[in-house]
């Protein structure tokens, strides 16, 4: 078994009760919260934090395009956020601008060193031997951004069709959570909406990669056909694929569809073995449709 922070440990210790198994992404899929998270918490704290307030119109446009609504959606916040400063530094608009995008070199070295999971806590133990004031403005950014979704983000429902999707499902598959989001900001939502009750682990960012949670808590204990991704993102899909798992995309902007459309229809040909192939193939054809490369910019 691939080598596992201690963290993850619930997730390589779970102990199936079911033939089928579920791993559910939450924020952008079983929760509305992409948008509000990263237009009223991330975005405000990177314009302030990385010092982009002359050029604060095209870091808001590259940051939603790189978070929401790109083939990128959903990636980890380190590896978004040089996303950003990258596009930004190349357009022509922010190059006639007096400002300096930054480089980001050592967080590109901390997102490179897999030692250190991509969370705060694998910075701050990063930070300890790698100091650099540029890790210290990056521990500021970091810690504002989550202290701002602790205070904005609450009162969210769950999207249509969740609840009763994971009702349904309670005893006839065990699910967890996979998720790239901070554990304690997982655990507030799904517990303020009692839907934790449903999932067997909550799984977060200090538990490692998304594909981490899968391989840990599924892979060798079902069928290969007996275990699916559900998530918003290119990312959970290729988290799926890399354990050889299903998957059912949450197609961005038609989020209560999805779900309707899995509780009435697609979870019920996944237990009856009838997911795989053409139905799921023609599924994740119009999901990659909604997620662009080129950002409209450059169109």
């Amino acid at each position: 078994m691939t080598a596992y922070p201690e963290a993850a440990r619930p997730l390589a210790e779970l102990e199936p009760r079911h033939e089928f198994f579920i791993g559910i992404d939450s924020d952008g899929c079983a929760f509305d919260t992409m948008e509000i998270k990263h237009k009223e918490c991330f975005i405000p704290n990177t314009i302030k934090h990385w010092r982009l307030q002359p050029v604060s119109r095209y870091a808001r446009e590259a940051a939603e395009f790189v978070n929401l609504y790109s083939k990128w959606r959903g990636i980890n916040r380190w590896p978004a956020l040089v996303m950003v400063f990258d596009l930004l530094r190349e357009r022509p608009e922010v190059q006639a601008r007096p400002v300096a995008i930054p480089q980001a070199p050592h967080i590109r070295a901390f997102i490179a060193d897999e030692r250190y999971p991509k969370s705060n806590a694998g910075l701050r133990d990063y930070m300890q031997a790698h100091p650099a004031p540029e890790l210290e403005t990056a521990w500021a950014w970091t810690t504002a951004v989550n202290a701002a979704v602790a205070e904005m983000v609450h009162g969210i429902p769950p999207f249509p069709y969740v609840r009763e999707s994971l009702a349904f499902l309670a005893e006839r598959a065990d699910m967890i959570v996979v998720s790239a989001t901070p554990l304690e900001a997982l655990t507030r939502e799904w517990e303020e909406h009692d839907l934790a009750r449903y999932v067997r682990v909550i799984a977060g960012q200090e538990m490692g990669k998304k594909s981490l949670h899968l391989e840990l808590a599924a892979q060798g204990r079902y069928a290969p056909e007996h275990v699916l991704m559900v998530g918003d993102a290119p990312g959970d899909l290729r988290a799926a694929r890399a354990v050889g798992a299903l998957f059912y995309p949450i197609n961005p902007g038609q989020e209560a569809d999805s779900w309707r459309r899995f509780y009435e229809e697609a979870v019920h040909r996944f237990l009856a073995g009838e997911y795989a192939g053409e139905y799921e193939a023609a599924l994740i054809a119009e999901f990659e449709g909604l997620l662009p490369e080129t950002p409209p910019w450059k169109s």
